[in-house]
């Protein structure tokens, strides 16, 4: 890619702004990596510049990895997409939905019309939901003294479904349900399954869930953005000793290790002469699974952890086995049903299998959604396929 330069210079100027402390992307086609950048600071509170080798939490880009890992239960014949989950998965079965409070305050549960599935998991429409974004279950959570996911205790896991399974998209803990099958199809946790099946054949050295010692100096650091928009060091850690592996958003990685996942999604499940998945799995991954169905708007209900939040307004946007799709082009970038997702830190990818491109932008800021950090990704994908388009235009 001959324009580097515009590149460098978004992702420069964003941090001389201090829209952002720092920034890590890369880009990379069928034939391997063609741009990566590291701009700014690790940490406002240090004097570490951000370098290409700079781990992140990257929370839900998580999912995509875990999705990928339950579809290599589904091509081994564990598991059907749509078989009831409940037999494999006792936490699954009988899962009420909450249909609100009664006068006493006490929650009014009823029993789920129908089980859970892979399809429901890996689409988001099991009828699970976040407390960041539901208000019932964050209620629920204080009257049952359950702890928030990012506790990584399974009692975190114990709140009812907002939804009937398939009747409508709500973004929650199903991909940690999913984690959860995988440990027992698989008879190994999840960190040794994704390590075995995934992270080693691709040559994923710095993706986990547990961050290494020579890792440790190599940490980006949280910050938070307060509300007069100046940004702040702030000490966030997923638990290191968990009681369980959150498969919705517990891995630590770095931009090269991410976009090399990314990458063998782009390259039909193989990468480098690794197959981590068939064709058909990542055809499967690649389509709407949810049939009628859309993604909607996250509306915030903790606004320390995340603003709403919406890819495309105006858009139609569905889910595939792991990823969400544009169902519309997006001008001057990522062609129509190009898969994305993101991390609750400010983290983002996309994979584009029409135009055999992929991107991924690493910050570290809370809450979700951040503008300035929107706006930063906006600028970045314009920028590679700009420099795509003059590439081939010189051509």
């Amino acid at each position: 890619m001959s324009t580097h330069h515009a590149i460098d210079a978004v992702l420069k100027s964003a941090t001389e702004r201090r829209d952002v402390p720092g920034v890590v992307a890369m880009v990379a086609d069928d034939r391997g990596v063609i741009y990566q950048g590291a701009f700014g600071k690790r940490d406002l509170g240090a004097d570490a510049a951000m370098t290409m080798d700079t781990v992140f939490w990257i929370a839900s880009m998580t999912k995509a990895v875990v999705s990928a890992a339950a579809m290599q239960m589904v091509e081994q014949g564990k598991v059907g997409i749509d078989q009831d989950l409940g037999a494999i998965l006792p936490a699954l079965a009988d899962r009420p939905v909450i249909e609100g409070w009664d006068a006493e305050g006490k929650p009014r549960l009823r029993p789920a019309r129908g089980p859970i599935t892979l399809r429901h998991l890996l689409t988001h429409t099991a009828g699970f939901s976040y407390e960041m974004w539901n208000a019932d279950i964050g209620r629920y959570q204080a009257h049952a003294g359950l702890p928030g996911i990012t506790s990584c205790e399974n009692k975190a896991l114990e709140t009812p479904l907002i939804a009937d399974p398939g009747t409508r998209w709500e973004y929650g803990i199903n991909i940690d349900f999913a984690g959860k099958l995988v440990e027992k199809l698989s008879g190994q946790r999840l960190d040794a399954y994704l390590q075995d099946h995934i992270f080693a054949p691709l040559g994923m050295s710095e993706t986990g869930f547990k961050i290494r010692d020579d890792q440790r100096p190599r940490l980006a650091r949280m910050h938070a953005r307060l509300p007069d928009g100046v940004l702040a060091p702030i000490d966030f850690e997923i638990p290191q000793d968990p009681e369980f592996h959150m498969g919705g958003g517990g891995l630590y990685s770095t931009a090269g290790d991410y976009l090399t996942f990314c990458r063998m999604i782009l390259g039909d499940g193989s990468l480098g002469g690794k197959q981590v998945l068939k064709p058909e799995s990542v055809a499967a991954m690649r389509e709407n699974q949810m049939g009628d169905l859309v993604v909607t708007r996250l509306v915030t209900v903790a606004e320390a952890a995340s603003n709403d939040a919406e890819f495309f307004p105006g858009m139609v946007k569905k889910w595939s086995f792991g990823f969400m799709l544009n169902t519309e082009a997006v001008p001057a970038r990522r062609a129509a049903n190009s898969l994305t997702w993101a991390g609750l830190g400010n983290t983002y990818f996309w994979i584009d299998p029409t135009s055999r491109v992929c991107g991924v932008i690493l910050t570290q800021i809370l809450p979700f959604a951040d503008a300035k950090v929107l706006a930063l990704y906006d600028a970045f994908e314009e920028a590679v396929y700009a420099a795509r388009g003059g590439e081939r235009r010189v051509a």
